[in-house]
């Protein structure tokens, strides 16, 4: 995967683009970036700024952060399931 490029670049381009002084193309060309990059900025930036409906990167992280946390107690829960079915075999009258 190629190494993202810095916020402040990517600010400047989508700056540039949305003035609309030139066709993406030729701006994704000047600025060394693939078209469908450049749309996917502007893209996310508009989700940014609450033009476009979607999650922010705040948004994303934090339900990245939940889900992990849900797989983990989803882990521990079954941890306590397995502990809980032994527990109540070893106390079986007969053993």
């Amino acid at each position: 995967m190629p190494k993202p490029y810095p916020k402040e670049f990517r600010d400047d381009v989508v700056a540039v683009a949305r003035q609309g002084q030139a066709p993406l193309t030729q701006i994704a060309r000047d600025f060394g970036i693939s078209e469908t990059c450049l749309s996917n900025w502007l893209k996310r930036a508009d989700i940014e700024d609450g033009n476009r409906p979607g999650l922010t990167a705040k948004e994303v992280e934090q339900v990245r952060e939940l889900k992990k946390r849900n797989r983990l107690l989803e882990q521990e829960n079954e941890v306590l399931r397995r502990a809980a079915a032994y527990l109540s075999q070893a106390n079986l009258p007969g053993k």
